[in-house]
């Protein structure tokens, strides 16, 4: 049985950590849906037999009714093929949401217990699945869970991997927490997960990590899973990249630049045709006498292609030689010998102070773009 699955797409997100708004944020909306609408063309493309979701497909704080017709005639336009959906804690099962409001087609399977529920998919091939009720707090579904009768047995959840948890980086909760171990303790000869955006393969489970990249700094082939299931319960899992928008990094370093105009000249000229979405920080040395852009200046001056760009403070500085001021006579020694000295401030914070004291004692009132 060949299977395609996938996880964590998250329609309806605000994207506010990218700084978008309006027709930028609107605009990742709907290249959200185009990517599902994607996923679906590509289960067909590859003959797949089901789908797979693994839950978090929306945000049930902000999904639409539109998104929700999108849903439901979206699957429905894909049938005979099956759809199953094991929904997470951004799109947990409750009265009145989403999954329970909405009339879907019969290629629709919503699991909807917190607790493990079978469905043939045809014989000897049976498939477990669960649900999150609430936004937090669910427990986790393999405890105490045992597979029944014959043949292969396979998993579809959303939930945390224990052994991999301080790994993600993520700031990510235990939500339905377990252990890998469990999944063969239990019976399952594989499990098809959702809930880290960092994709996964191991013996016996697999996060395709979510298909757009929803944050900064996300690494890895994510994407969804085409898995081919053999009668045995061998599970072979081929990965492919969907996403269509790059979000990505980018450092510029502006040493040399002598004029503030210069400087934006080099993030407009590395910045073109880049397009996707961009955390953008801007570094390097330069005169004394040059004024730093602010923030403002420098998202200004990015190529139009870029979708939406994140300007991190730029870590520009002024070429003055500390060690040598720290030595000297003039008034600038214990002002740069005292910060220095100063416990509290971290070396990068003395750094930026002394920056921002010696434009004040030369005179120079374009501060702001040094802070």
């Amino acid at each position: 049985m060949r299977i395609v699955h996938f996880a964590d797409l998250h329609l309806d997100s605000r994207f506010a950590w990218c700084e978008a708004s309006g027709d930028v944020a609107k605009n990742r909306r709907e290249s959200l849906r185009a990517t599902l609408r994607d996923i679906l063309q590509l289960a067909r493309d590859e003959r797949a037999d089901a789908i797979f979701c693994g839950g978090d497909l929306y945000e049930a704080e902000y999904v639409t009714p539109d998104t929700a017709s999108f849903l439901r005639e979206s699957f429905a336009a894909i049938a005979p093929l099956q759809f199953f959906v094991a929904p997470g804690n951004h799109d947990y099962y409750a009265a009145g949401q989403c999954y329970a409001s909405t009339n879907w087609s019969s290629n629709v399977h919503v699991f909807r217990e917190p607790r493990m529920t079978r469905v043939t998919l045809r014989s000897g091939l049976t498939l477990w699945g669960a649900a999150h009720n609430k936004p937090a707090g669910t427990a986790n579904l393999l405890s105490n869970f045992r597979t029944a009768g014959d043949g292969v047995h396979l998993a579809l959840f959303h939930g945390a991997e224990r052994g991999w948890f301080d790994e993600q980086g993520e700031g990510k909760a235990l939500h339905a927490p377990f252990d890998a171990a469990e999944i063969e303790r239990s019976g399952l000869h594989y499990a098809f997960l959702g809930h880290y955006h960092k994709p996964r393969d191991r013996d016996r489970h697999s996060y395709p990590g979510n298909p757009e990249c929803l944050s900064f700094g996300e690494e890895g082939k994510r994407g969804v899973i085409v898995a081919d299931v053999g009668g045995d319960g061998a599970v072979n899992v081929e990965r492919i990249v969907v996403a269509r928008t790059a979000v990505r990094d980018l450092e510029i370093d502006v040493t040399g630049c002598t004029s503030s105009t210069d400087i934006l000249d080099r993030v407009a000229e590395r910045t073109n045709g880049l397009g996707g979405i961009v955390r953008l920080l801007v570094k390097g040395e330069v005169d004394r006498e040059v004024s730093i852009p602010s923030r403002q200046q420098i998202r200004e001056a990015t190529d139009a292609c870029v979708e939406a760009v994140l300007v991190q403070s730029p870590t520009i500085r002024h070429a003055y030689d500390l060690d040598a001021l720290a030595q000297s006579e003039l008034v600038v020694k214990r002002f740069v010998r005292n910060v220095r000295a100063d416990p509290e401030l971290s070396p990068a914070e003395q750094s930026q102070v002394i920056q921002v004291g010696l434009r004040a004692l030369d005179g120079r009132t374009d501060l702001g773009g040094a802070l």
